[in-house]
């Protein structure tokens, strides 16, 4: 009989860890570096670092892979941002947290100058789900970034 309940007890380890290996990790976080996706080549485009100020979070492009646009310019954008080198440009800015996601920030398309509300929640401890819109959360994309480990 004991060691019946010892082979259930550790079952239940093994069968609680596979769980919790399916799970994001109790210390994931949206900060860090994560890798943006092109969404036409599937080609990563670039790194942006996520960081946290003032109790919200911020984001800015720390690295550009395509050689011939690490000089581009935020020629579309509006305001502060107008004319302003893409690499070192906050993207995010402002989302705070609600429950496990963050919003009511908004995200930069430095392609076009345009801002969009703005998503970000974990998929997992390695990626991040992205989605920007405009109104509606309906009218809008997603990405999914990658961390850079």
């Amino acid at each position: 009989m004991k060691k019946i309940c010892v082979s259930l007890f550790a079952l239940a380890l093994v069968a609680m860890g596979s769980v919790q290996a399916n799970q994001p990790a109790a210390s994931a976080t949206v900060t860090g570096q994560w890798k943006t996706i092109d969404d036409e080549t599937g080609q990563p485009k670039s790194v942006v670092e996520i960081y946290q100020d003032n109790g919200k979070l911020y984001g800015k492009v720390v690295e550009i892979f395509d050689p011939a646009k690490k000089a581009a310019l935020c020629n579309e954008c509006e305001g502060a941002d107008k004319d302003q080198p893409v690499l070192g440009l906050v993207i995010i800015k402002g989302l705070s947290k609600d429950g496990d996601d963050y919003s009511d920030g908004d995200i930069l398309d430095p392609k076009n100058g345009k801002l969009y509300s703005c998503t970000l929640s974990l998929a997992n401890a390695d990626q991040l789900n992205v989605r920007g819109y405009l109104g509606f959360s309906l009218l809008g994309r997603s990405q999914t970034w990658h961390r850079v480990k």
